[in-house]
């Protein structure tokens, strides 16, 4: 694909084929990766409410259509995120789904890179749940 450097990630994704691809790839990988089972539990049983709104807020977040924004209203994904247990492990579940799917999809490593640097620090920041008991020392050694 020839993009000019000047173009935005939506664009340098490919637009909404490029971006579905992806999305509906990092879907895919969440019913079968054994390292996303704990962020899989806490969708429902069909997945693709949730590929269609992570396609919708790409969209937006990358330079293309606010698909997100007209539809839903603001992203606010923490508050949205906060009724689910978010922990590491789902966390990083989503973001091994995420990470892999971007490789498969994504050919311009540039983007990629950028991709990565900030999907993240923002999937990292959903996390709710504390990664040690709130009163550690109560389960000190």
């Amino acid at each position: 694909m020839n993009v000019s450097p000047e173009a935005t990630p939506y664009q340098r994704i490919g637009g909404s084929e490029g971006l579905r691809r992806m999305t509906r790839r990092m879907y895919a990988l969440m019913e079968t990766l054994p390292e996303a089972a704990a962020v899989r539990r806490l969708h429902p049983t069909s997945l693709e409410g949730s590929e269609q709104k992570l396609f919708e807020f790409l969209s937006g977040w990358l330079g293309g259509p606010p698909l997100f924004t007209e539809r839903h209203g603001a992203p606010m994904l923490r508050a949205r995120h906060l009724p689910f247990a978010i922990g590491m492990e789902e966390a990083g579940g989503w973001l091994a789904c995420f990470h892999q799917a971007m490789h498969e999809t994504v050919d311009d490593e540039a983007l990629r890179e950028f991709l990565w640097s900030r999907i993240e620090p923002l999937a990292l920041h959903m996390r709710n749940q504390q990664a040690l008991p709130l009163r550690w020392a109560d389960n000190a050694p």
